[in-house]
């Protein structure tokens, strides 16, 4: 981590209403519980730090509390691409912890973020152990799967509008991202970072998704007011996807 040492050092134990936000403490029996709970970490990372990095060896399945992080590539062979936004609720890396192998991606702050970790050995443990952890963490491979599908294709779009519509119904799919909720806290620069765009174009986007009544663009972030319409957007503008045939 950049400031790894930093974090370390104001990680703490998780409060009773961090640890209860969760979604799949829920799965766990009451012993399965205690050993996570007994074993998890919670961390405040500032913008800019690094909670996993290139070449690092893994230590923590992470969980974003609160907050907002990219995932991305490394920047020393060109320019940095961005794979996917992670929102509050998610828990991110499980195939790394998996496979006990280094991170092949950045993950990093663009905002104060609470970010839980579990020790990879207790996420092992709970592996061994807990059918419900096991279901879980096969959901979580697969919902994963078609998120870098669904941001293969992002890339291959050329309209600005599409691509800020998949990104932002990206950021608040309710499996993955469970604590985001109703309204997503995130700026339109913080935005432009995860679709690729300039500020300015991702703004004229959101207007246009504001106008077709399928976000709302309130202080301080974005509400969703139709998320399978805003998912199908493209789907309404065949002739700027012509990218994805190609």
């Amino acid at each position: 981590m950049s400031r790894r040492n930093g974090l370390r050092e104001r990680a703490r134990a998780l409060s009773d209403e961090e640890f209860a936000s969760i979604s799949w403490v829920r799965r766990l029996a009451p012993i399965e519980q205690d050993r996570a709970r007994d074993a998890m970490v919670v961390t405040l990372a500032q913008p800019g730090d690094y909670i996993c990095r290139i070449g690092r060896p893994v230590t923590y399945w992470f969980g974003l509390i609160d907050g907002l992080l990219k995932m991305s590539n490394d920047d020393s062979q060109g320019p940095i691409m961005t794979f996917v936004g992670l929102a509050p609720g998610g828990w991110f890396g499980e195939g790394t912890a998996l496979k006990r192998e280094i991170y092949r991606y950045n993950v990093q702050a663009l905002r104060k973020s609470l970010v839980a970790g579990l020790p990879v050995e207790t996420f092992h443990w709970l592996l061994d152990h807990s059918i419900g952890f096991n279901r879980f963490v096969m959901w979580q491979l697969n919902e994963r799967l078609g998120q870098f599908i669904a941001a293969r294709e992002i890339d291959r779009i050329t309209d600005p509008d599409v691509r800020v519509a998949r990104s932002v119904a990206n950021l608040f799919h309710p499996g993955l991202f469970p604590g985001v909720g109703s309204m997503l806290r995130i700026t339109q620069q913080e935005l432009a970072y995860l679709v690729g765009l300039s500020r300015q174009r991702v703004n004229q986007a959101l207007a246009v998704l504001d106008e077709a009544g399928l976000i709302e663009v309130v202080y301080g972030g974005l509400k969703v007011l139709d998320l399978t319409q805003l998912r199908s957007f493209a789907g309404h503008r065949p002739d700027t996807v012509a990218g994805l045939g190609r």
